[in-house]
């Protein structure tokens, strides 16, 4: 059963990964806030700031997926792996837009497709392993 946990959580990142980053950005172009020149002087650079596009949030997507997956499968054993689980996801996407890397948008389209993804994975091992 161990196996099947990591690898729903690995396939689980994989698909936000693919989703997030090859399909989805590449679609949208959006640009990122810390690389728009209109926003240029209002920007505090906190970080340096990514070549890639902004929409939607990968990090947002994999965080929220993996943690949706986790809190499914560990809910019943543990349950404060439910409140861990969502404040640490949150707190990565919320940086994300602390440090300018992304619209609040992005972060929050990016959590949404996560939560998707997190439930799909887990629904489909489910099927696989009916005792995860």
């Amino acid at each position: 059963q161990g196996w099947y946990i990591i690898g729903g959580t690995l396939f689980t990142f994989a698909m936000g990964d693919m989703l997030a980053s090859r399909l989805f950005k590449n679609v949208f172009a959006r640009i990122r806030p810390c690389n728009d020149p209109s926003l240029f002087e209002e920007m505090i650079r906190r970080v340096p700031c990514g070549t890639g596009f902004s929409f939607p949030s990968a990090h947002a997507t994999n965080h929220f997926a993996i943690a949706i997956f986790v809190i499914l499968v560990f809910y019943k054993y543990w349950k404060p792996v439910l409140p861990i689980g969502l404040l640490w996801a949150v707190s990565i996407s919320f940086a994300q837009v602390y440090v300018g890397v992304h619209y609040p948008v992005d972060v929050t389209v990016g959590m949404l497709l996560g939560t998707s993804i997190g439930f799909g994975v887990h629904r489909l091992f489910k099927l696989l392993k009916p005792e995860l």
